[in-house]
């Protein structure tokens, strides 16, 4: 058995993140728990053709730790992942971790106060945990009738077999989400035929991408601070697009008008693909998606837009809501992850024994996305309503982790061994966030990986990403249950 102060799971950029603020605080008594050979979260297990984040690289990054080596301005998989491999080596948090762990389940124990966690290479207790799982760790493959009798290859874009050859094979690629946007343009030249089945169009943008040349590079190296100024700028510039999303929805009207124009530029003289291609929603309901390669993609003469929800899979092929079966070799499915049923949940039990599904019933809250009555001393990164339409999750991992280290050290002051959220407190803060989300573009009627299962947008933070900052910067006493060791009586500031 292990013991430590302080456990984290998952190493992407939340537990990393955190643990390398415990390390410059002097708090060292901590390890992280990962289940993939290394490093990386959703960088290390989505690997796909094509893979890349459509967030600017300045900006997708840790202000603590600028890379002014990012080749362009739009990253790629292979580089955000070697960014935080070196994160790990060069804060000396490797020794910390422990990958190829797997957390089965984390139960908090009352008589001793602490959490005990059952991996698969043994059992850690805790003081306190510290969830860096991610919205984007957990795959979702949907129940399709006769899957299981399919006899060629299946694959989820977050899994991809890198040794299956797609050369002159013929596919089918079901959802056309963000990750889908990426792989398919990347498999359309090399394939026989490929069918694309589309439930709901995407609004998609133009890519603004581009080579960052070695001069800017140099500069960055030897001035940092016309990097930063760089972040900045772009920062300021993603803040914008509340106004649309959040604060007058009818702006996005005009947006609109930009993305139908990329459409017809994209789709050149296959104007029979318009009506497939244009969504029925008003656009940010859905994530608006940046390609200048899909339309160009799904127009070749080797590509079918199959549009309707899948009816069922049979031993060769796929059958598409049309009825016709379309035989194939490969079925990869860009369905996207888990987001609102949030897998931890499954194995987190807190005071007697309660587990996480059983209070949020299908519908995920918690206060400023980070904590749950009935759960002390666990700290969830990138939980319920912090996700982001527009600008970087980066930016929201560093204000929940300035919280939880504030959180921390209002405990050692006052003594206390236990931090546990008031009712009230999360009540009042949900109702403030759905008062808020009523009147955005997100709640205009679309079906959307925003909303649980109550149809609750469980995912958003409808707000500046400053106002979300400045609501963490210390952490609220008032808010939690303070309590001394092997004591319930509460101790308030």
């Amino acid at each position: 058995m292990t013991e430590v102060d302080v456990a984290i799971v998952g190493t992407g950029f939340s537990g990393l993140g955190m643990a390398i603020n415990l390390k410059k605080a002097g708090r060292d008594d901590f390890v992280l728990l990962e289940k993939g050979s290394d490093v990386g979260g959703t960088w290390h297990w989505n690997t796909y053709p094509g893979c890349a984040c459509d967030v600017p690289s300045h900006l997708y990054s840790f202000s603590f730790a600028p890379n002014p080596e990012w080749p362009e301005t739009y990253s790629k998989q292979p580089e955000i992942r070697k960014y935080l491999e070196r994160l790990a080596t060069d804060f000396g948090i490797r020794p910390k971790i422990r990958t190829g762990t797997t957390v089965e389940s984390a139960a908090w124990d009352e008589e001793a106060q602490r959490w005990q966690i059952e991996t698969s290479e043994g059992t850690v207790t805790a003081r306190v945990v510290v969830g860096g799982m991610g919205p984007l760790s957990e795959p979702k493959t949907p129940a399709i009738e006769g899957l299981d009798s399919f006899e060629g290859e299946t694959m989820h874009s977050a899994r991809w077999h890198h040794d299956y050859d797609f050369k002159g094979k013929r596919v089918a690629s079901i959802g056309t989400g963000a990750s889908a946007i990426q792989y398919v343009p990347a498999l359309q030249p090399e394939v026989e035929k490929l069918h694309v089945f589309q439930r709901t169009a995407p609004w998609i943008f133009p890519h603004s991408n581009r080579r960052i040349t070695d001069t800017e590079r140099a500069l960055y190296r030897r001035f940092p601070l016309l990097q930063r100024l760089n972040r900045a700028g772009v920062y300021a510039g993603r803040e914008l697009a509340v106004i649309g999303f959040v604060k007058r929805p009818k702006i996005m009207k005009y947006v609109e008008r930009l993305a139908k124009k990329h459409m017809r530029d994209g789709l050149g003289d296959r104007t029979d693909l318009i009506d497939k291609v244009t969504p029925d929603y008003t656009i940010g309901c859905k994530r608006i998606l940046p390609s200048n390669k899909w339309y160009p993609a799904i127009a070749k003469d080797n590509v079918e837009l199959v549009t309707g929800s899948v009816e069922r899979v049979t031993p060769r092929g796929v059958v598409g809501a049309d009825g016709v079966e379309r035989e194939v070799d490969v079925i990869v499915f860009g369905t996207g992850f888990e987001v609102t049923d949030i897998p931890a949940a499954h194995f987190i039990k807190g005071r007697d024994g309660v587990g996480l599904d059983d209070i949020w019933h299908g519908s995920p809250n918690a206060l400023n996305g980070a904590t749950i009555p009935g759960f002390p001393n666990l700290f969830m990164l990138l939980g319920p309503n912090t996700g982001l339409g527009h600008s970087s999750m980066v930016y929201m991992i560093e204000s929940q982790i300035a919280y939880v280290m504030s959180a921390l050290d209002a405990m050692d002051a006052r003594g206390a061994a236990t931090a546990e959220v008031r009712p009230e407190a999360v009540k009042t803060y949900n109702e403030r966030i759905d008062r808020q989300l009523d009147g955005t573009v997100w709640n205009t009627g679309c079906a959307s990986w925003y909303l649980d299962d109550t149809g609750r947008n469980a995912t958003l933070w409808p707000d500046w990403t400053f106002a979300f900052r400045r609501r963490l910067a210390r952490f609220d006493v008032a808010s939690y249950k303070l309590e001394p060791a092997q004591a319930r009586e509460a101790v308030t500031a």
